[in-house]
């Protein structure tokens, strides 16, 4: 059978990443020889390189890994990651994503979408990829607009927002990502910013090694469409105080002098100063991502200002039974109680008739 050249490509590519040896991953082995094509200025460039990094960190080769997308501007990426990949339809990449994990259960999958791709259109398709707690990371690029179809308001833009879908202001009110998370039971909730990269990657491979659905509200700012939409949060020198980065088994602490902490005020977070009406330390609530009862941390989740600080890093991370985990287990047990073991078994145990 003849070839192509594009075929001939493919199977050469395909046997690299097949016999590459166990090594020390960087960064840039993840990086893939196309242009990243984003406005200059894109809060998804900052987002990229940290996936990069974070590949590397947990030591998954290339061609063990799949990226995985819908449409939009965030949907791009999987062109920029030298693994395998798949830019899907708008809305599908969590069913796209679920297939390739169930399939491919040793596979480390990451489904990249946006606000509009994952909660417009592909609201269905998220929730029940959370409830059922695939293994996978999706990171999920909030803006707050839809960019690549030109500045129509998303799911997620604020009451009021002036778009062009809105010339006189939404009057929706948005979707916040950790409340569908947690409505559907879902394992894992995190929350980063594009411009602060340690915090990033610390949530970025913290979401990859967790066992099920791991989701990370990536706040990314869209310089033509939506621009500043988080500035107020993204301006380092009051970021400190508007902000709380969680760390499970640490207290509450946050501000400029580490001096401002969370505790509760009957079934309500309120912000304190320690030091000031005999506060201490020892006063501040613990972080403990690990709870199965989910109230507190999403309380956390849906913090807001203008007096209380955005919650950023790991909000959740318990463990559960993973939905791929459990199709393969089943397929498995099913094959040990039955003599039929493949196609040609199946085909002689059924009736036949000879002509």
């Amino acid at each position: 059978m003849l070839m192509s050249n594009w075929h001939i490509g493919i199977l050469k590519n395909w046997h690299i990443l097949n016999t590459m040896e166990t090594k020390q991953y960087t960064a840039k082995d993840f990086k893939s020889d196309q242009s990243v094509r984003w406005c200059p200025g894109c809060g998804d460039h900052a987002l990229l390189n940290v996936l990069q990094k974070s590949m590397a960190e947990i030591g998954v080769a290339p061609h063990e890994t799949a990226v995985i997308s819908g449409i939009g501007c965030s949907s791009r990426l999987p062109y920029y990651v030298n693994s395998y990949g798949f830019h899907t339809i708008h809305g599908r990449g969590a069913a796209v994503a679920t297939g390739v994990k169930v399939a491919n259960p040793k596979l480390t999958v990451w489904q990249i979408t946006g606000d509009g791709d994952c909660l417009a259109i592909g609201g269905n398709h998220f929730i029940h990829s959370v409830r059922r707690n695939v293994d996978m990371n999706v990171l999920l690029f909030n803006n707050q607009i839809y960019g690549l179809t030109k500045g129509q308001y998303s799911p997620t833009s604020k009451k009021g927002l002036i778009t062009k879908s809105s010339p006189f202001g939404t009057v929706e009110q948005p979707f916040r990502p950790a409340e569908l998370t947690f409505g559907s039971r879902g394992t894992f909730f995190a929350r980063t910013l594009d411009v602060d990269l340690k915090t990033s990657q610390s949530v970025l491979t913290a979401a990859a090694l967790h066992k099920g659905t791991s989701v990370v509200e990536c706040l990314t700012n869209c310089v033509i469409f939506n621009d500043g939409a988080h500035g107020w949060l993204a301006d380092k020198t009051t970021r400190a105080d508007r902000s709380i980065v969680l760390e499970h088994g640490k207290p509450m602490i946050f501000g400029t002098n580490r001096d401002k902490g969370l505790m509760l005020d009957g079934f309500n977070l309120k912000v304190v100063t320690i030091g000031e009406n005999g506060i201490t330390e020892n006063d501040i609530l613990v972080h403990d991502a690990h709870c199965e009862d989910f109230t507190l941390q999403m309380k956390l989740a849906l913090m807001e200002g203008p007096d209380m600080p955005i919650a950023m890093g790991v909000i959740r991370a318990v463990e559960a039974e993973t939905y791929d985990a459990a199709v393969e287990n089943q397929i498995l047990e099913i094959q040990a109680q039955t003599t039929i073991k493949n196609f040609d078994d199946l085909v002689d145990s059924l009736e036949q008739w000879e002509m």
